[in-house]
């Protein structure tokens, strides 16, 4: 009995299915048949309506195939879902066994969020779902969006738009090849290569995959973003930016090319304050600049890039390497103007240079910024710069005095000016035989040097002068190292990689110093090796 009962029920639910699934002529002024011309069709003409599942349909003219269940509309079409949905074109087809219609000649729909336009569209009614393949567009309350192919889904408000894709509003105009867009959110997503114009300012965001609210202009970028601004142009793995804040974050593989100063800064997290004109860089910072057609790499655990870019400043903090091809450095802080070309190296700041090792207390590089090149370079308090002897590792030319003061020629040490308390030890070798010959140690108020090539060329001394030349067997060991000595060769970064490497220096100026004796060590090492060779 149980059974008999639900197979009645069965029959009688699909015979409700069924009848709600045909189409109900709901007017006509004219209706009539024509099997010769238009075989198994009623043609209705005159305020034609009809209805179907919580759909309306209007218009002047309509073929009707009732065994097909199939509707042909003719002018002034007007289709009517609900009370959300409007529809009006030349030309419909609509199928009520699958519920698909299809619009063309001057189409437009209508929704509570937004209108769009086109020639030709697809209404899927079982998925709630539009779509057109021949452009259309698409305006809500913020956005005009264009496309040459697209899906609209009216249950989420989410158009997905393919080819030839712009989204424009009076701020920005987005180009893209694919992306999803929310008309209730205005919320965007692209996928592909896509660019974002401000047409105010013409600042530009490219990117091949992202987020983007155009009604709060905050965008997040994830694969190969660039951010295009009036001075800078920011790329990394992951970028975000909000435009009414003037902020932006990079995350991993950042670049920040300074346009105007041909000043690059790179690293894997930055912070880019654009209203303030400042940029905050950590993790692998590295500051490149270019000097005289050389580029100089600056790195440091932080570095602080602020100033318009007439009036920049540069500063980098904490474990401080830099990387030339002729000049390398270390410091715990730079602070480097570029207006004036001033670069300012403070605490325990050494520079290597054509051979030479330069210390003291505060480390002052000019360059010309209209050359860009090298001019001169100050080392006060305590300055100090030493050479390794041509032929012996263990011997050292020396030079030290309160300050020092010297003129670039090339971008290499071409003068050089000792002021207080002016000292030298210097190594004299056989020009042929490169034999020691003499050790000569001079003391002056004030030391005057010129160099070539690293190597001291000639010596005047602007004072008297209290010196005396020894031969090799006869030099006093407290003569061999001046007073404050120490070789930090170890710690010169010889390739642009090493500027990244830590190694913290703990020593101290003196020939006592643990470092220094170890180094001492070292070079006993490989004068005995060579020795045995």
């Amino acid at each position: 009995m149980k059974r008999i009962f639900y197979f009645v029920f069965l029959i009688q639910s699909i015979f409700v299915f069924s009848q709600t699934k045909k189409i109900v002529i709901e007017n006509s002024e004219i209706q009539f048949v024509n099997e010769e011309k238009y075989p198994g069709a009623t043609i209705l003409l005159g305020d034609v309506q009809i209805s179907h599942d919580g759909i309306r349909l209007k218009c002047k003219k309509a073929f009707f195939f009732k065994e097909k269940n199939f509707f042909k509309a003719i002018g002034n079409v007007l289709i009517k879902q609900g009370d959300t949905i409007t529809q009006t074109s030349d030309y419909a087809d609509y199928d009520a066994n699958t519920k698909q219609a299809l619009s063309f000649g001057n189409v437009v729909l209508k929704d509570p969020t937004m209108t769009l336009t086109t020639d030709t569209l697809h209404f899927d009614r079982l998925n709630q779902k539009l779509y057109y393949t021949s452009f259309a567009s698409i305006k809500d309350q913020t956005n005009t969006l264009k496309s040459k192919n697209g899906k609209y889904y009216l249950e989420s408000n989410k158009f997905t738009a393919t080819t030839k894709v712009t989204v424009v509003n009076p701020e920005h105009n987005l180009e893209s090849n694919h992306l999803d867009y929310y008309t209730d959110s205005g919320l965007t997503y692209l996928y592909g290569p896509s660019t974002i114009t401000n047409t105010e300012n013409k600042n530009r965001i490219y990117c091949e995959k992202g987020f983007y609210n155009t009604k709060t202009d905050v965008s997040h970028f994830v694969k190969n973003a660039k951010l295009y601004l009036k001075e800078r142009t920011i790329e990394g793995d992951s970028l975000y930016y909000d435009k009414n804040n003037g902020f932006a974050s990079a995350t991993n593989n950042i670049q920040v090319i300074d346009t105007v100063q041909n000043f690059v800064t790179r690293g894997n997290y930055a912070e880019i304050f654009e209203l303030k004109d400042s940029l905050f860089v950590v993790k692998r910072a590295v500051a490149i600049s270019i000097i005289d057609k050389d580029s100089m790499f600056v790195h440091g655990d932080t570095l602080l890039v602020t100033g318009k870019s007439e009036k920049r400043i540069v500063r980098t903090y904490n474990n401080v390497k830099i990387f030339k091809s002729d000049l390398q450095g270390k410091c715990d802080s730079i602070h480097t103007n570029q207006e004036n070309g001033l670069t300012r190296m403070f605490r325990k700041p050494v520079l290597w240079s054509d051979g030479n090792q330069i210390t003291g207390d505060t480390i002052h590089l000019l360059s010309n910024v209209q050359t860009e090149k090298l001019d001169s370079l100050k080392v006060l308090n305590n300055a100090f710069i030493v050479s390794q002897d041509t032929v012996s590792l263990e011997d050292f030319n020396q030079i030290k005095g309160r300050n020092m003061f010297g003129k670039f020629e090339n971008n290499k040490i071409r003068l050089l000016l000792v002021k207080g308390n002016a000292e030298s030890v210097y190594f004299n070798r056989n020009e042929d035989t490169q034999e020691l010959e003499t050790i000569t140690k001079e003391i002056s108020s004030n030391i005057e040097f010129t160099m070539l090539n690293g190597q001291i060329e000639t010596i005047k001394y602007l004072k008297k002068s209290d010196g005396k030349s020894y031969p090799p067997s006869l030099l006093p060991d407290e003569v061999k190292r001046l007073k404050g000595f120490i070789w930090r060769e170890n710690e010169q970064p010889k390739t642009k990689e090493d500027i990244f490497k830590k190694g913290n220096s703990k020593d101290t100026p003196g020939e006592d110093t643990l470092e220094n004796k170890k180094n001492v060590a070292i070079l006993d090492k490989k004068k005995l090796s060579q020795k045995k060779l």
